[in-house]
């Protein structure tokens, strides 16, 4: 079966907004999924504790546990006799906890922090794709403009938005601007 060419009078089937929505959240959940099928067995107990550690149920496991052991320390509660009179277990437990508790927290930050200049690169990219196809269509409008002998008050600008952007020029400007920004900073006199 031999497919006809198209001709360039035939537009192409478009998907609407929503089916385009769709799509892309589709991808995103598949994505996450993905990631989600990716974690190690000990990424996924880091992720499942911190994620219960950022949660009210902890406050309130812990409100009831210190504050039980406190009480029978401290005051006595009846039926359980004194065990950390001087409270040094209790503020030993959670030191080591704290340890383990900030460890957990800091593998969980890591690993969002990979997703997230993931998806950073992922806006960087998207970004530069805009800028050239926009460019694109200035060199195509601008000649149509030309053809048809249409002015307009941004021809002088029209020249100079034709050009490609130059991602590594547009971050050599910024490290230049921070830089200089950081030496004004240094030279200014400090205020009192």
């Amino acid at each position: 079966m031999n497919a006809q060419p198209r001709t360039p009078a035939e537009p192409a089937s478009t998907p609407s907004l929503d089916e385009i929505l769709e799509r892309n959240i589709q991808t995103l959940i598949e994505r996450r999924k993905e990631e989600k099928a990716a974690l190690t067995k000990h990424q996924g107990v880091a992720f499942a504790i911190a994620r219960f550690i950022g949660s009210f149920g902890f406050i309130y496991a812990h409100l009831a546990l210190f504050g039980a052991w406190i009480l029978a320390n401290t005051i006595g509660l009846p039926g359980i006799p004194m065990f950390d009179p001087e409270l040094v277990l209790v503020a030993t437990f959670a030191a080591i906890e704290a340890i383990f508790l900030t460890t957990l927290v800091l593998i969980n930050q890591n690993r969002m922090s990979a997703a997230a200049d993931k998806r950073s690169e992922l806006d960087l990219q998207i970004s530069l794709l805009t800028e050239h196809e926009v460019t694109r269509m200035l060199h195509l409008v601008s000649a149509m403009a030309e053809r048809l002998k249409v002015r307009s008050s941004v021809d002088e600008e029209i020249e100079e938005l034709k050009q490609d952007v130059e991602a590594a020029a547009v971050l050599d400007k910024i490290e230049s601007a921070d830089a200089a920004q950081g030496e004004s900073k240094e030279d200014a006199p400090a205020q009192r």
